[in-house]
């Protein structure tokens, strides 16, 4: 018989975790979407337990989605760790969802990455459905993108594009040959005109945009913590949770700092007045909203940021 000590050495350092491995299985086994089967969801390729199919999105989860949709159907549901996710591959199905479904999925999964940068969820994209979305979608297409508020920055647009082509224009007829990088120049374009438009400066235009750059790189980051719990000290090992925490402190200090001189600009008004209509910025037009309640609710200074951060990313995605 095996002694008590050689039991203690060798046996008993492996109950912990072949009892933990036995429990998960039994979760598995029993959860709703595996017992309901009266439910009928929609086909599923297999799944590993614990990891769902994350396995098989791959690195190019465009194509990997495209060849599992071929064989379970247009519509079908994945598991990414304990998150459920439903494929839309036909137009049919898509309209069905976006039209006739739409409420029903409306929101949005939560993520430690939407949270920490964008002030918990204050921004228009990610912003739960319900009155607080309804709001601040209000005040984006009737008061910073409406049509005559568009047609206010036209100059704008049309002074950085005179500045561009004459950029152009001087280094092509220096005496030396010279290789212009149109693709440089025009994101170099498109981030100037997107802080004048919503900052009403360029702010030394490379400091922002690179801000910009990282905040849009994280918000395509895994997170581990989101989908399997239990792994969110993955996040902490990668450095994702410090990058997160870096790049929040410096958005909220940029935000700020743009929101602390448009109020010292105000103040400094003689008699008040405000900006003049019409050479107003986002954050001008934000910043009168919380004086007056002209919307019929108020804003604070954390709504504020939130709102400036999506419409510098939107800005910048449409004119991309």
């Amino acid at each position: 018989m095996m002694s008590s000590a050689l039991l203690r050495q060798y046996l008993y350092p492996l109950l912990i975790p072949f009892t933990f491995c036995i429990l998960l299985l039994f979760k598995w086994l029993l959860s709703p979407s595996t017992t309901q089967k009266h439910h009928h969801p929609p086909p599923s390729p297999p799944r590993l337990p614990i990891l769902g199919n994350l396995h098989q999105i791959g690195s190019r989860p465009h194509s990997s989605l495209a060849n599992l949709s071929r064989k379970h159907g247009p519509l079908m549901l994945l598991r990414l760790g304990r998150v459920p996710v439903l494929v839309v591959s036909s137009a049919d199905a898509a309209r069905e969802i976006m039209k006739t479904h739409d409420l029903i999925f409306a929101n949005r999964p939560k993520s430690k990455i939407f949270e920490k940068l964008v002030y918990d969820y204050k921004d228009v994209s990610m912003a739960p459905y319900g009155e607080y979305w309804r709001q601040m979608k209000s005040v984006f297409v009737l008061q910073l993108l409406s049509n005559k508020r568009v047609q206010s920055f036209r100059p704008v647009r049309e002074e950085e594009v005179a500045n561009l082509i004459a950029d152009i224009e001087g280094l092509l007829s220096s005496a030396s040959p010279t290789t212009v990088n149109l693709g440089e120049r025009f994101a170099a374009l498109t981030n100037e005109v997107v802080c004048r438009v919503a900052l009403g400066r360029k702010y030394g235009g490379k400091r922002f945009k690179a801000i910009l750059m990282e905040f849009v790189e994280l918000l395509g980051a895994l997170s581990f913590g989101d989908y399997i719990p239990w792994l969110a000290w993955v996040d902490r090992v990668s450095g994702l949770d410090e990058r997160l925490d870096k790049v929040a402190k410096e958005l909220d200090g940029f935000l700020d700092e743009v929101v602390e001189e448009h109020v010292e600009k105000r103040m400094n008004c003689e008699g008040g007045v405000d900006v003049q209509e019409g050479k107003e910025d986002f954050v001008d037009i934000l910043l009168s909203i919380q004086k007056d309640s002209s919307v019929g609710f108020s804003i604070d200074k954390i709504t504020i940021k939130a709102l400036i951060l999506f419409s510098t990313h939107l800005l910048q995605k449409d004119d991309a």
